[in-house]
């Protein structure tokens, strides 16, 4: 490493200026007020007790930052210092490093120059003879002349090193080649030496463990899966056309494309195959949609991917729903505002009732139920669920998967359930009439019933249930609470700044939120509690209209009204507020 070479050169000098005396890096660091000399003993004790190099360790120890240790040993050095992250690098440049090269040497193509003399490139303590132009790479040790050298023999151009970061290396080598780039790369290189297509490739997953290609394309899958659960991705869309394989990721609600390589599209077959095999799906199958299930431990943390698959004239279309059994959630941390969480949590402990929320796909419906489930004192009840799928396990619950294929729907579990003694059930979605009227004939009968509904408003559950044909007066006596939800994105912490108007602030775009000015989300909620008032009117078969505004007369926030609040608190921002809840701005009076 660059320590090395700083602390065998520090009693002869700077052997290439001879003028300039080679410090020790601790006594630069110390020189320079980066780090105190207490810090400096602190990083030196730990070091005897632990590997690494001083700079490395007081990094570590949170004395330094890299940034901070790179421009130290840049002036030590006398090299160039580039910056990885944000820089443009035109493709030329990149084609001349093979992504498996970039990601076995650590390093990355930023700059090449036709026609530098002999004697520039000595100057500049170039590897290599005299050869048409040089290339300068970023690595994070300049001076490793054997690594220049290898570089020089294997791409046939001379090789000038740049200072930077190891992790500012690696994530610009990602974000310029794509995901698991040498891995596509040496499949290719295999494919085309073996006279194989993507036909092939295909079938060669299908064959016993061990093979080249299989391995290869396990290899690229992990690797795929694994930088969806990096960046937070809760969907993976593989999306095949005539000309490429693209592949996009759902992060915070909204799709971006994947990084990754574009040379990818003849393994899509071989991709598939290898999905299906995971997910235990027929692998011969390519005319029919397929559903499956894969158990992955991906960064350390055990993961459920929900696969789904659909065929199209392009090949199939692949989306994997990513779900981490530990992401669960308690009421306070769901974005209820105070006056909410008083209501919600006084609702789930009536003893019975039905308690719906609603929104659309992907609103966060059924983490709330389970932050309410997590609510429940659930050794002192009986507590079933009853979901499509089981999303994440509970203690000191019992969790049933429906399974319409061989019988197993939301009614009948609902009757099944019924035998098994509870105090409270909750039932993944209310679908039709008949699953409807029997959560509604538990909660009359002294259970409490937890589910959702697809719906735009809380208060337009109700008029959901009545289109199904439930009559007004057993929504009135059953239904105990309704709420409505949508997701928003935050504004993110690392590039957050106040905006023009006050209170109000905003994300300038950083590589933390993949410049979008986001990152992660909260929900907005209104919550409408059925009274007597309430019920008398539901009862009447009043208008969704004239119910709201009562709802809101007796202190129900609207969803917008809730978001505005968010906006005020800093958390997100007007437009964010807009997108998810425009649809239901003519419910606004």
């Amino acid at each position: 490493m660059l320590e090395d070479v700083i602390r065998s050169e520090g009693a002869v000098g700077d052997e290439r200026s001879g003028r300039v005396r080679a410090k020790l890096l601790g006594e630069l660091l110390v020189a320079d007020g980066v780090v105190t000399a207490e810090q400096l003993a602190e990083g030196l004790a730990r070091q005897q007790t632990a590997s690494g190099l001083i700079g490395q360790t007081l990094v570590g120890l949170g004395h330094l930052s890299e940034g901070a240790l790179l421009t130290v040993l840049e002036r030590q050095l006398g090299v160039e210092r580039v910056r990885c992250d944000g820089a443009a690098i035109d493709q030329q440049t990149l084609e001349r490093v093979p992504a498996a090269l970039a990601l076995r040497y650590r390093v990355l193509p930023v700059r090449y120059v036709e026609g530098a003399s002999i004697a520039e490139a000595m100057a500049d303590g170039m590897a290599g003879g005299a050869t048409a132009g040089v290339l300068t790479v970023a690595m994070s040790d300049p001076l490793d002349v054997r690594r220049l050298d290898e570089l020089w023999l294997l791409l046939g151009v001379r090789v000038r090193g740049a200072l930077a970061g190891e992790q500012e290396i690696v994530q610009a080598i990602r974000r310029h080649y794509g995901v698991g780039a040498g891995t596509v790369e040496r499949l290719l290189e295999r494919q085309g030496a073996t006279g194989g297509d993507a036909e092939t490739a295909s079938v060669r997953c299908d064959e016993a463990a061990g093979a080249g290609d299989e391995a290869s394309i396990v290899t690229f899958v992990n690797q795929l899966l694994a930088q969806a659960v990096e960046d937070r991705a809760t969907d993976v869309h593989i999306e095949p056309s005539e000309e490429q394989l693209r592949v996009r990721f759902r992060i915070d609600g909204v799709l971006y494309d994947a990084q990754v390589p574009l040379s990818m599209k003849p393994l899509q077959p071989a991709i598939a195959s290898r999905i299906k095999i995971m997910a235990g799906l027929n692998v011969a199958e390519r005319r029919l949609p397929q559903d499956g299930r894969i158990r992955a431990r991906l960064g350390g943390r055990d993961y459920d991917l929900r696969v789904s698959i659909l065929p199209t004239p392009h090949g199939e279309s692949l989306v994997i729903r990513v779900l981490a059994g530990y992401l669960r959630y308690s009421l306070e941390e769901l974005g209820l505002s105070e006056s909410g969480l008083v209501l919600v949590a006084e609702v789930i402990t009536k003893p019975h009732g039905i308690l719906f929320v609603t929104g659309p796909t992907g609103s966060g419906k059924t983490t709330t139920l389970y932050a309410c489930l997590q609510r429940i004192d659930r050794r002192r009840h009986k507590v079933i669920t009853l979901e499509d799928p089981i999303e994440y396990q509970l203690d000191d619950v019992t969790q049933v998967q429906v399974h319409p294929s061989i019988g197993l729907g939301f009614a009948e579990g609902l009757r099944a359930m019924l035998r098994h003694d509870p105090d409270i059930m909750m039932v993944g979605e209310v679908r039709d009439l008949e699953t409807a009227e029997i959560a509604i004939r538990l909660a009359l009968t002294g259970h409490m019933v937890l589910s959702t509904l697809h719906t735009n408003s809380a208060l337009g559950a109700v008029a959901r249930l009545l289109d199904m044909g439930i009559e007004p007066y057993l929504v009135a006596s059953s239904v105990v609470a309704l709420v409505a939800q949508r997701l928003v994105r935050l504004v993110c912490p690392v590039c957050r700044v106040a905006a023009e108007a006050p209170g109000v602030a905003v994300g300038r775009g950083c590589e933390a939120c993949r410049m979008t000015g986001y990152r992660g989300r909260t929900a907005i909620y209104e919550v409408a509690v059925v009274d007597a008032t309430m019920r008398e009117l539901i009862a009447r078969r009043t208008s969704l209209a004239e119910l709201e505004r009562a709802a809101v007369s007796r202190g129900m926030r609207t969803l917008r009204e809730d978001g505005w609040g968010k906006v005020r608190e800093g958390l997100t921002t007007p437009e964010e507020v807009l997108r998810v809840t425009q649809a239901d701005a003519s419910d606004e009076t």
